[in-house]
C-alpha cells in the first residue's frame, strides 16, 4: 500500500475508532439501577460513609485501585480477581501489591447481593464508591453514568503502569493511550493531593545527593523519616486528607514528593496546567471531576460483553445461573 493510499485511509479509521468509543460510552447512563436496583447508589453512599468515618485515609485507597483498574484492560473490575494456584491475577502484581479497598468493594457487594442478585457490577461499585469517598473528603460532587460490566480476563503479565519516577512525556503516553490528554493527566495527578508514598519510591531523590528540585528543608525531614525502610510519608505535606488544589500549591513550591509530581512543575508542557490549577480551586474541582468521569470510561464492557460477578474477587463459573441479559 503506498503513502497516499495510507493517508486517505488512516482519517477513515480514526473517525470509526472514534464513533465506536463514543457508542460504547453512550450505553452508560446515570442512574442505570433506578428501576433495576433502586438502592444502588444508596448503599454504596452508605457504606462508604461509614468507613470514611473510621478511616479517612480511605478516599486515597479508592482513588489509587480506581485508578490501577483502569490502566489495565479497561475499568471492568479486573483488579479485584484472587489469584489461584494455577493462575497469577493484577492484583498480585508488583504496582498493586500496597493497593488497599477490596475489603470495602466486597462488602458493598455484600450488600447490593442481598437485595438485587446480579445486577450491579462490581465496576460500577469501584465507580460509584470511589465518586462518594471523594465528596466526603471534601472533593466535588458528580454525577457519573453507570452500566459497566466485569471483565473475564485477569492477568499479572498485562499491569503496566506508570511510574512514580517517569518523566512528563513518559507518563503522558501512558495517558494518552487511554484516551486521556495532558490536562487530564496533571489533573488526576492532583488525586495525590490525599495518600502517603513509600519511601521506597522516593529515595533515590534523597541520597546519596538530594535532588536539587526538592525544598532542602523537606529533603531534610524525610531523610529522617526513611531511616525505617517501612515508613511512608503524605502526598500532600498541607491538607493530607482533604481533595483540593493544595498538592498544586505544594509542588510549586517544590515540595513534590515523587519525581513524576514535581516533573509537571519543571516541564514547559504541564507547568502552565499546574499553575493554573494551583490558583484557582474552583477550576480544580471542575477538571478533578471531569477527568475522573473520563478516566472511568476507559475501554469499559456494556451491554452482553463480560458478566456481573456475584462475588468481586472470582469470576462466574461458566455452569453458573447469572442473569446476563442487557439492563
Amino acid at each position: 500500500m503506498n503513502i497516499i493510499k495510507m493517508k486517505m485511509i488512516l482519517p477513515s479509521i480514526l473517525i470509526f475508532l472514534c464513533c465506536v468509543l463514543h457508542l460504547v460510552s453512550a450505553q452508560l447512563q446515570v442512574g442505570f439501577y433506578n428501576s433495576t436496583c433502586p438502592q444502588t447508589e444508596t448503599i454504596v453512599r452508605q457504606t462508604v460513609q461509614k468507613q470514611f468515618n473510621s478511616d479517612r485515609s480511605i478516599t486515597a485507597a479508592l482513588l489509587r485501585l480506581h485508578f490501577h483498574d483502569c490502566f489495565v484492560r479497561g475499568c471492568d473490575a479486573s483488579i479485584l480477581i484472587k489469584s489461584t494456584n494455577s493462575k497469577k491475577s493484577e492484583r498480585d502484581a508488583g504496582p498493586n501489591q500496597t493497593v488497599r479497598g477490596f475489603e470495602l468493594i466486597d462488602k458493598i457487594k455484600k450488600s447490593l447481593e442481598s437485595v438485587c442478585p446480579s445486577t450491579v457490577s462490581c465496576a460500577d461499585i469501584i465507580t460509584l464508591a470511589t465518586r462518594d469517598a471523594v465528596a466526603l473528603a471534601g472533593g466535588p460532587t458528580y454525577a457519573i453514568p453507570t452500566g459497566r460490566r466485569d471483565g473475564l480476563v485477569s492477568n499479572i503479565a498485562d499491569v503496566n503502569l506508570p511510574g512514580p519516577s517517569f518523566t512528563v512525556p513518559q507518563a503522558l503516553q501512558s495517558f494518552t493511550n487511554k484516551g486521556l490528554s495532558l490536562n487530564d493527566m496533571v489533573t488526576l495527578l492532583g488525586a495525590h493531593t490525599v495518600g502517603v508514598a513509600h519511601c521506597n519510591f522516593f529515595q533515590d531523590r534523597l541520597s546519596p545527593v538530594p535532588d536539587k528540585t526538592m525544598d532542602p528543608a523537606l529533603a531534610a525531614q524525610l531523610l529522617k523519616t526513611c531511616a525505617k525502610s517501612t515508613a511512608t510519608t503524605f502526598l500532600d505535606q498541607n491538607t493530607s486528607f482533604t481533595i483540593d488544589n493544595q498538592f498544586f500549591r505544594q509542588i510549586m513550591l517544590q515540595k513534590g514528593i515523587l519525581k513524576i509530581d514535581q516533573e509537571l512543575t519543571l516541564d514547559k508542557s504541564s507547568a502552565p496546567i499546574v499553575s493554573s490549577l494551583a490558583a484557582n480551586e474552583n477550576a480544580f474541582r471542575r477538571s478533578f471531576a471531569n477527568a475522573m468521569i473520563k478516566m472511568a470510561s476507559i475501554d469499559i464492557l456494556v451491554g452482553s460483553a463480560g458478566e456481573i460477578r456475584k462475588n468481586c474477587g472470582v469470576f462466574n463459573s461458566p455452569n453458573q445461573k447469572v442473569d446476563r441479559k442487557i439492563l
